[in-house]
């Protein structure tokens, strides 16, 4: 359990994290209108709420993806960007389930990926790893505003 609360595996996950969060909101703020139709694809979001959450979550990943690396309230961009994760997944898992073949969205535009929600969701809970490492490590090394 010593290795949980490592300083520098913390720091690894904060950064790996942090990084993929604030790649994953460049395409969405300068696009999100691609973004909005990506959304769209998985048929789980209201119609009228499509827009305003692609112009919201993009800003929120930049925002926690700064917070985990820069350790600017770490407490609280550790625990949006697990809801993120459990939200994304299961997006991800619904349209496995459901036989929707679409990308993910995660990264870039793109609806004629074929079975990439399989690989997407793998990744993510790759990535949960990570988050669920940082979530019970007690490391408050390298932070700015705990």
């Amino acid at each position: 359990m010593r290795i949980v609360h490592n300083d520098y595996l913390t720091m690894l996950s904060r950064l790996v994290i942090g990084i993929m969060l604030i790649y994953a909101s460049f395409y969405k703020i300068i696009e999100p209108a691609s973004f909005a139709k990506a959304i769209w694809y998985y048929h789980l979001v209201p119609g009228n709420l499509i827009n305003l959450m692609a112009l919201i979550l993009p800003w929120l990943e930049l925002i926690c993806g700064l917070g985990l690396i820069l350790g600017i309230f770490y407490q609280g961009a550790k625990v949006w960007t697990a809801l993120m994760m459990v939200m994304f997944m299961i997006a991800l898992a619904s349209t496995i389930v459901r036989g929707i073949d679409i990308d993910c969205g995660c990264f870039k535009a793109s609806q004629g990926a074929t079975g990439s929600a399989w690989n997407s969701l793998i990744f993510d809970l790759v990535a949960m790893l990570f988050v669920i490492q940082m979530m019970i490590s007690k490391s408050r090394r390298w932070l700015i505003c705990p």
